[in-house]
């Protein structure tokens, strides 16, 4: 595997990859750094953006979740909220971008990202701070959180629409580590697969801890399949994965009926009153405005229209093209699509 979890895709045809999709300036390239850098880097706002459920889903630097009381750094829900960039798995470090860390793109040295309104430009901005001079346009769409993973920070911002050439890794080594792994645990083989896992988290830099399993506590097939699953949610977050992985294993109904929310950030003094916004203004301005100088609340996103997430059943079998059927009278459609027939032959 690659030795640096960063470098899985920006240092292209690298030992992990298996397969990529190779783009190469100007012939070809993607929109990816275009598409997920905070607005004022980009050419215009973030289309994609982590929730607050995500970044919780990450584990903290023991491999085990901030809320497990076991774990070495466990930390109450109030206390995580303010301090979750803290002592955290380092892929959460190298995959997404909060308030007031360092992101030093488009070549400016020492540069801080913040997303808080009234201090943040107003394309990258999150928040409903009534004390801000213009209030964010962006509580539809942002969550206060942005992508890291395979930005090409060294691009400057009039770059990213056309000179991102980076290759899609479309399949790489720890895919065929877990791919092994699940299948080791489904046909009974437990220490393959825990092996395999531990493996990847040894790679991301969790900590071993005593018992040398990098915080996996699973000892049973069932509790293996959940720890597998949550580890790819993880190591190939923003690659494409989810949503197949619910799909293929029928756990759709875990995204269905949920809320997303966002995280607020609003700059304090040392004695935790909010700090006056031109003072704030003044230490963003030289990147001295750090993590710790803010107090976090969340809010639901989106703020307006459909608020709840809504993944039916009807997922696990898509429709079949119309195309094909006009090809084709006898092909009859799915039951779930205004069709008869029953995908699941039952």
């Amino acid at each position: 595997m690659t030795s640096d979890y960063s470098n899985i895709a920006l240092v292209e045809k690298g030992p992990e990859v298996v397969f990529a999709v190779i783009n190469t300036y100007p012939n070809k390239v993607a929109n990816w750094d275009n598409g997920v850098r905070p607005g004022s880097e980009s050419r215009g706002p973030a289309s994609s953006v982590p929730s607050w459920e995500f970044v919780k889903a990450f584990p903290m630097k023991d491999g085990k979740l901030y809320s497990d009381q076991a774990g070495k750094y466990h930390k109450t829900e109030d206390q995580f909220l303010q301090s979750y960039w803290e002592n955290r798995d380092p892929r959460f470090d190298k995959s997404i971008v909060w308030n007031a860390k360092i992101y030093e793109v488009s070549g400016k040295t020492g540069k801080r990202q913040y997303t808080s309104v009234g201090i943040a430009p107003a394309l990258d901005d999150f928040g409903i701070n009534p004390k801000a001079k213009t209030p964010s346009s962006n509580l539809d769409r942002y969550s206060g959180f942005f992508i890291l993973k395979n930005s090409k920070l060294s691009l400057k911002q009039t770059e990213v629409e056309t000179q991102y050439d980076v290759d899609f890794v479309l399949m790489r080594y720890a895919e065929v580590l877990l791919n092994y792994a699940e299948t080791a645990n489904e046909t009974g083989d437990f220490a393959t697969a825990l092996d395999l896992v531990t493996q990847i988290r040894k790679r991301a830099g969790i900590e071993p801890g005593a018992d040398n399993k990098f915080g996996i506590t699973a000892t049973t097939k069932e509790q293996m399949r959940e720890a597998i699953l949550a580890e790819r949610n993880i190591e190939f977050c923003f690659e494409g994965h989810r949503f197949w992985d619910l799909r293929r294993l029928r756990k759709l109904n875990i995204l269905n009926n949920t809320t997303k929310h966002g995280v607020e950030a609003i700059a304090i003094n040392s004695n935790g009153t909010e700090m006056n916004l031109d003072d704030a203004n003044a230490l963003a301005k030289t990147y001295t405005l750090k993590e710790n100088q803010f107090k976090y609340s969340v809010l639901q996103v989106p703020s307006t229209g459909n608020k709840v997430n809504l993944v039916p059943d009807t997922y696990y079998f898509f429709p079949v093209a119309q195309s094909v059927i006009d090809k084709n009278p006898n092909i009859k459609q799915n039951k779930d699509w205004g069709g008869t027939f029953n995908p699941t032959m039952e």
